[in-house]
């Protein structure tokens, strides 16, 4: 009987082990997190990989692009196979500035686009979402060009 008694025990201790939620990353943690999500991103214009670029995006994402905003994920990775047709890459970008919500659920990156010759051409604005699982998928982008303040 003892050793039923203590089976139980175990079985009962390893459920309630088993309804502790994972630790939610620090500030520091997340925003290391999109660093890196929004640098593989980027990997996927030079690696010239769209089928990877596609991961990337959530389903109910918005990319702003030419007159009318892109809606969802089918519509964006359809435009945006363009710029995966050709050997190179017709521009890179990278994150500079990264912000994250306290609640480590959404976050925002910017920086530089740049043409092949390295020159800065635009800037970028992306959202990225965390979803339960704490994957990373970015659900607004926008980009803008690069005003030339010389000519004013």
């Amino acid at each position: 009987m003892q050793s039923h008694v203590f089976i139980i025990l175990i079985f009962s201790l390893s459920i309630l082990g088993c309804g502790t939620s994972p630790s939610v990353p620090t500030y520091a943690e997340s925003r290391l997190q999109v660093i890196a999500i929004e640098k593989a991103f980027a990997k996927t214009m030079s690696d010239r990989d769209h089928e990877a670029f596609s991961t990337f995006i959530a389903e109910d994402a918005v990319f702003f692009a030419g007159d009318e905003p892109l809606r969802g994920k089918q519509q964006i990775v359809s435009w945006w196979a363009r710029y995966y047709t050709a050997q190179d890459a017709p521009f890179s970008w990278e994150p500079m500035d990264v912000e994250i919500l306290d609640s480590g659920s959404l976050a925002h990156s910017s920086g530089p686009v740049r043409d092949p010759d390295g020159k800065v051409v635009g800037q970028f604005n992306s959202i990225w979402r965390s979803d339960s699982a704490g994957t990373w998928r970015i659900i607004y982008d926008k980009g803008s060009e690069v005003c030339d303040c010389s000519a004013q």
